[in-house]
């Protein structure tokens, strides 16, 4: 590492050293108890489609091949078991990109940040729709999403939004809220202001990607869990190997997450952060007391983001997105799921801004890579020259977005030039990332240098002169990823 994790010093040790699985992961499983077994992949078969990876994009895009094409035979293969990877790890936000609205204006144009924003209104609707019809309870709750100034550094960070929608026309999408607002929300003696976005509601991402396991099982997908890809031959059919057997399929679908990042195709195009969660022991009571009563969605106002919600049992997910930096888009180095520095920021994070909670103990704590793009949109596109398709760069905007992954891949593997595939999602080229070294010891310059004007910031104080010009040097350079 450049930087010694020497920001955190200040921070006592987690209460609980964050460890897999997640408590969505092991909740859900607990919940549906018998499944039907998804055994490995066994000598050869072959598929119209194979999808590689049994997380939310693999499976959406399976049902949505299946629901469009119901003769298409489908197979997708997971590495561990469905949910085991980042899909159970989320916090279980669920919004569009309305609460992006100004990045994307800056990178797409005006047009195209209004074209993914409704496509995010149309991927609500879809989960929706999915939650109500699985025949599971998977914890969706409709409520407005609320970005909160937690300093007064912050406060400047909510103009921008109120500003480019009304200049847009979309000022019913989000309202500026005063700090009294707010208060009578979720009290905390460190929330101001905030903008409160119409969109928004939670679930539980653990039982959602089961219902969606069982979902596609019924719909005629064949599964294989316990099953890691070992190759990929490209061709005309492609063969995804395996250690068991392989398939042969016309179409791929790469839904893997942050190993994509290690794709020369795309490796210039992601970069590998993590991002760290827990959640609380049940303290409904807790919870009345400083009444937050309601399921609203809420996040700081900070780079490094702290998100956080309440679950139905009277629970709270608190996470960060301050994890460490994976090198030249490796995802398997012990930090991005074990950092104990990071794990202790989620938690020193739960306890400034929700104080009220008192020494409200905590269940779990567990970390994980996330796939980050240069300009925080996620992307999906076909390998030159092949029929080998992947969706990548969701940048911990999980659960909406692979809604639309899934439907935007099913339309590349079906060829439609439909409503999906002429996203910009689909249609643009995402800006470069530096290369290796470069990559990892500037962002891991700048990560300390916004770490650290962040800390100072929620101290009424002013970081030191190193910190604040490694803060600066996104916006000095041009890039999206880090700008404060």
């Amino acid at each position: 590492m450049l930087y010694p994790d020497g920001m955190s010093a200040h921070l006592p040790p987690p209460s609980v050293a964050p460890a897999d699985p997640s408590w969505w992961l092991t909740e859900s499983l607990a919940a549906e108890g018998a499944v039907p077994d998804c055994p490995p992949v066994s000598g050869r078969m072959d598929a119209d489609v194979a999808i590689v990876g049994g997380g939310f994009t693999g499976l959406w895009t399976a049902l949505a091949l299946r629901r469009r094409r119901p003769d298409l035979s489908v197979a997708v293969i997971e590495a561990a078991i469905c949910g085991a990877g980042a899909s159970a790890k989320n916090g279980g936000k669920v919004h569009g990109y309305w609460g992006s609205l100004p990045g994307a204006v800056n990178a797409l144009g005006d047009d195209g940040a209004l074209a993914i924003a409704r496509a995010g209104t149309r991927a609500q609707d879809g989960i929706r729709d999915f939650a109500r019809t699985c025949g599971r309870d998977i914890w969706w709750r409709e409520a407005p999403s609320l970005r909160i100034a937690a300093s007064p550094a912050q406060d400047a960070k909510l103009a921008p939004h109120i500003a480019t929608a009304r200049r847009l026309g979309v000022s019913d999408m989000m309202e500026l809220l005063p700090a009294e607002a707010v208060q009578a929300r979720c009290q905390s003696p460190v929330f101001r202001g905030a903008v409160m976005f119409a969109e928004g509601a939670t679930v539980h991402p653990g039982r959602l990607v089961r219902a969606l396991r069982a979902a596609c099982l019924d719909a005629g997908v064949t599964i294989h869990e316990n099953t890691a890809m070992t190759g990929l031959d490209r061709g005309t059919p492609s063969r995804v190997r395996t250690a068991g057997g392989e398939i042969v399929a016309r179409d791929v679908v790469l839904a893997t997450n942050t190993s994509l990042a290690r794709l020369p195709e795309l490796r210039p195009l992601l970069t590998v952060f993590s991002s760290y969660a827990l959640m609380t022991d049940a303290a409904p009571d807790g919870l009345d007391a400083i009444g937050w009563r309601g399921d609203e969605g809420l996040s700081d106002a900070r780079m490094f983001v702290h998100y956080f919600r309440r679950t139905p049992d009277g629970r709270v997910l608190m996470g960060s997105g301050s994890g460490p930096i994976g090198y030249a888009g490796h995802d398997d180095a012990p930090a991005m799921r074990r950092d104990a520095a990071s794990a202790g920021r989620a938690e020193a994070g739960l306890r400034r801004l929700l104080p009220g909670l008192g020494e409200i103990g905590v269940a779990k704590s567990w970390g994980g890579p996330i796939d980050m793009s240069p300009d925080r949109i996620p992307f999906f596109g076909t390998l030159p020259d092949t029929r080998i398709h992947y969706g990548c760069g969701y940048s911990g905007h999980g659960v909406n977005a692979t809604y639309i992954g899934g439907q935007c891949l099913a339309s590349l593997v079906l060829g439609e030039k439909d409503d999906w595939a002429t996203l910009p999602f689909c249609t643009r080229t995402p800006p470069r990332m530096p290369p290796e070294p470069f990559r990892y010891l500037g962002g891991n310059l700048i990560r300390w240098g916004i770490l650290s004007c962040e800390l100072a910031e929620e101290r009424g104080a002013t970081a030191a002169l190193p910190a604040r010009m490694a803060a600066a040097l996104p916006r000095v350079l041009g890039l999206k990823i880090g700008t404060r």
